[in-house]
């Protein structure tokens, strides 16, 4: 059977984040569904809550379980509930996870500082968009920069869903997981800031840093991504991964 793909977004942004992999992934004959989180996308109009972020990652994993075995992807926020999922009491059927930009954990003082800075954003006359097309402008390349957009911003789901974070017990997730995990970093990604506390947590995760690179690495350097993505589906497909401790 072959693998099969489940692409989860991170906060604000959509499903078309991934329209890079999807390409990629479908001229490869891979079979891949993104998802909208609730409150995004095609579901701005939802409450956000964990229980229903989680679900929708649930359904969405069981849908492509029945075609093959998957592989997990999820950036950022997506990464966090990606990670809570398949490290939950009840063990899913992900065959494995890519998870990228996500490793901090959502909580105390990093959390409220974060907060702090989306609402100051937030409160400019234009929400924030003149300085995030600028960033956008200035690390995404021209042919993807306005994926991040194309479904919208989710400006008043970003800190409901932030704050909801906190209620994740990522360190206790990150321990039980067992199938082979990537961990993906830019090299100058705020979120690395836990990084070795996720490496002793999961040992037999792979650690991959993209040099030159900010918190979008999946945007900024999307030819090195997809790389993981094969490397990942590869890895799957001969079975040939790191075992975990017990």
């Amino acid at each position: 059977m072959n693998v099969q793909i489940v692409l989860v977004h991170g906060i604000r942004t959509s499903a078309t984040m991934w329209r890079p992999q999807l390409a990629f992934l479908a001229e490869r004959g891979v079979q891949a569904t993104a998802v909208d989180l609730p409150g995004h996308g095609t579901r701005m109009d939802e409450d956000f809550t964990l229980h229903e972020a989680l679900h929708t990652i649930d359904a969405a994993v069981r849908a492509a379980a029945d075609a093959g075995p998957v592989l997990l992807v999820g950036h950022s926020m997506g990464g966090l509930l990606s990670l809570a999922y398949t490290g939950g009491a009840e063990t899913p059927p992900v065959a494995g996870l890519i998870a990228a930009s996500c490793t901090a954990l959502p909580r105390g003082a990093a959390l409220r500082a974060y907060r702090m800075l989306a609402r100051a954003v937030d409160s400019l006359p234009d929400r924030g968009q003149w300085l995030t097309e600028r960033i956008l402008a200035a690390t995404i390349p021209l042919e993807n920069r306005g994926d991040f957009a194309a479904g919208g911003y989710a400006l008043d789901t970003q800190d409901i869903a932030l704050g909801s974070l906190s209620g994740l017990d990522l360190a206790t997730a990150v321990a039980r997981i067992r199938v082979p995990l990537w961990f993906v970093n830019g090299q100058y990604d705020q979120l690395r800031v836990n990084e070795s506390l996720f490496r002793r947590l999961a040992p037999h995760a792979e650690l991959i840093v993209v040099p030159r690179t900010t918190h979008l690495v999946t945007a900024m350097r999307p030819t090195v991504f997809n790389a993981v993505l094969q490397l990942a589906i590869a890895t799957l497909e001969s079975g040939d991964s790191p075992a975990p401790s017990p």
